[in-house]
């Protein structure tokens, strides 16, 4: 499966992205993680220590420079826009307990779409990423799905919009959907986070405008500890597995 997981920010896409990868690695699959928010929080939640040592494609100038043939940072001059990007997830992952994981980065300037070497070896290598890998590939999104194109949006099977019991998070729910519809994405679902009662559940329940629901993720002192201590959360929080784990099965029956 290659799954894409997006929202608004500190709703917990983080922490929904890093514990599915956990168990589709239990269930026996391959796993190939994706920090594709320029916000990068993933590598800490999937338990990597050595943070320093994590550079994102984006700022690797060298290496955009080789495979798009022109200086990172520059803009109005020629260069490729189908940089050889197959091989980067092998050479360029690093391995986390059992995961492979990738940071992508962000392109500094220019708007959504601005086509520069940079944002092109990225969403070259997302497409490489959901059309051509034979592993699962979870994708940690920012919300406005910056990496992902109309090409490549339709070899994802799912994505999942993270959201939280609030007016603004369910209000960005509904963006991701627009843009998802207008992207051709197949499966769009959501899954609740920060939930602490009923009244939440059915709150998050009645504001999805047709979004398929997979699950609640609860509000829990072992995930904000986890977070604090710059530990996996899957280590760290079994409130969280468990309800990931309803989350999982919903994803993968379908």
């Amino acid at each position: 499966m290659k799954i894409a997981v997006s929202g608004k920010g500190g709703v917990g896409k983080t922490t929904l992205s890093a514990t599915l990868a956990y168990l589709f690695k239990e269930n026996g699959n391959k796993v190939l993680a994706i920090d594709a928010d320029p916000d990068a929080n993933l590598a800490g939640a999937l338990g990597f220590k050595d943070l320093k040592g994590l550079t994102p494609i984006s700022e690797m100038k060298d290496l955009v420079a080789e495979r798009t043939g022109s200086d990172p940072g520059t803009y109005g001059t020629f260069f490729s826009i189908n940089p050889t990007v197959d091989d980067l997830p092998d050479t360029m992952a690093k391995e986390i307990n059992g995961l492979k994981f990738m940071t992508l980065g962000g392109v500094a300037k220019g708007g959504g779409g601005c086509i520069c070497p940079e944002s092109v070896l990225l969403k070259s290598l997302v497409m490489n990423l959901v059309l051509t890998r034979d592993e699962v590939v979870i994708l940690d999104m920012e919300a406005g799905l910056e990496h992902l194109g109309r090409a490549t949006s339709v070899g994802v099977n799912a994505l999942i919009v993270v959201v939280e019991p609030g007016k603004r998070s369910l209000e960005t729910a509904g963006v991701v959907k627009k843009l998802c519809a207008d992207l051709g994405v197949k499966r769009v679902a959501a899954v609740g986070n920060k939930v602490r009662n009923q009244a939440d559940r059915d709150f998050i329940s009645s504001n999805l405008n047709g979004l398929e629901l997979l699950g609640f993720i609860p509000y829990a002192d072992s995930i904000i500890d986890a977070d604090r201590n710059g530990e996996a959360v899957f280590e760290r929080s079994p409130e969280a597995v468990e309800a990931v784990k309803v989350i999982y099965q919903n994803l993968v029956s379908r």
